[in-house]
């Protein structure tokens, strides 16, 4: 009897959306069929607002690389190019969009198809992530972003509010203050609205990760060596000991080259920057020693003992030597 029972809560969950599904589907065939009777009557209606009322602009700037605005013309395409716009989203359906992508990229602009059907509807998850990470791209590179639907309203500033909250750290509501205060004709349907709160729901459960700041870049004259450029070079226990930074700067000159030690043959001898450690870092002498590495070419060992003793009484010389610190070692590379 209980099998029974269950069985006709599934099929009553089934059949429900199922009609959940029809319903759905005939909404979005009536709102497609009323957008397209209107879209000619209301692009000539923004048109003749926008030659008439001043404050009833064509696009705005959202942020320092976003525009946000309604449908361009063929010739408004140089214009947005002398504006720096280098990226187009578009999120018109195919009878609502007058640019053909070929279009922008003779004007060397990206362009991005995200076709959304209008009034009632917003753009998927999938696509909202698309296009923000489109224009975050080329805002990191300096390139500018238009970003339009038909009338510069609603299916537009959805993904305008979400790249908002992502990466300006802004609610969906002070997001869609600020948005209105440049563009105050922004109007979002409930689903578009729903839509950009549930993406700011995910972000702060799935945080980005913040990537750190940057390093210093080094001086004209200095290459910037990190520790997993070093890695490799230095084997051993002792030199592992060794407190480490996380950058060095190298004296870029024709003397001062790395190599690891196993490239090292038989007749050279590595000198370390912790054999010279200790020897003083005034002078110029030894300034000019502060490499990673040295090779001393040596021909016979007698040689090789008589080099490295010239090199600690050269060192010993030009800079002041510390008494609680030997003469320099010397690693023999075999």
């Amino acid at each position: 009897m209980r099998i029974a029972e269950l069985g006709r809560e599934d099929n009553g969950i089934e059949e429900s959306k199922g009609r959940e599904i029809v319903r759905v589907r005939t909404k979005r065939a009536l709102v497609g069929a009323g957008a397209r009777i209107l879209f000619y009557p209301t692009l000539l209606y923004n048109v003749c607002r926008n030659k008439i009322q001043a404050e009833f602009r064509w696009w705005d700037q959202v942020d320092q690389f976003l525009l946000l605005g309604a449908v361009p013309f063929p010739n408004d395409v140089p214009r947005l190019q002398q504006l720096g716009v280098r990226g187009v989203i578009t999120l018109n359906e195919p009878y609502e969009t007058l640019v053909p992508s070929s279009l922008y990229r003779e004007h060397g602009i990206d362009h991005l198809v995200i076709p959304t059907r209008d009034y009632l509807f917003a753009p998927s998850s999938v696509d909202i992530c698309r296009a923000v990470d489109f224009i975050h791209r080329n805002a990191a590179c300096g390139r500018t972003t238009y970003v339009h639907c038909k009338a510069g309203r609603g299916r537009s500033t959805t993904i305008v509010l979400c790249y908002l909250v992502e990466y300006k750290n802004m609610t969906p509501d002070i997001a869609l203050e600020y948005v209105r205060a440049i563009r105050p004709r922004v109007l979002l349907a409930p689903s578009q609205w729903q839509a950009v709160q549930e993406y700011s729901k995910r972000k702060c459960e799935f945080p980005a990760i913040q990537s750190p700041p940057p390093t210093n870049y080094p001086a004209a004259d200095a290459v910037m060596v990190t520790e997993a450029d070093l890695e490799g070079y230095i084997t051993s226990e002792r030199h592992r000991k060794t407190p480490s930074v996380s950058a060095r700067r190298v004296s870029r000159s024709k003397s001062a080259r790395l190599s690891p030690i196993n490239s090292l043959t038989g007749d050279e001898v590595l000198i370390t920057d912790a054999d010279l450690e200790g020897y003083g870092s005034d002078d110029e002498a030894c300034k000019a020693l502060t490499v990673s590495s040295y090779r001393i070419i040596r021909s016979k060992p007698m040689i090789s003992r008589l080099s490295c003793l010239f090199t600690s009484l050269k060192l010993s010389c030009s800079c002041p030597p510390v008494s609680s610190r030997q003469l320099p070692e010397f690693v023999l590379a075999s």
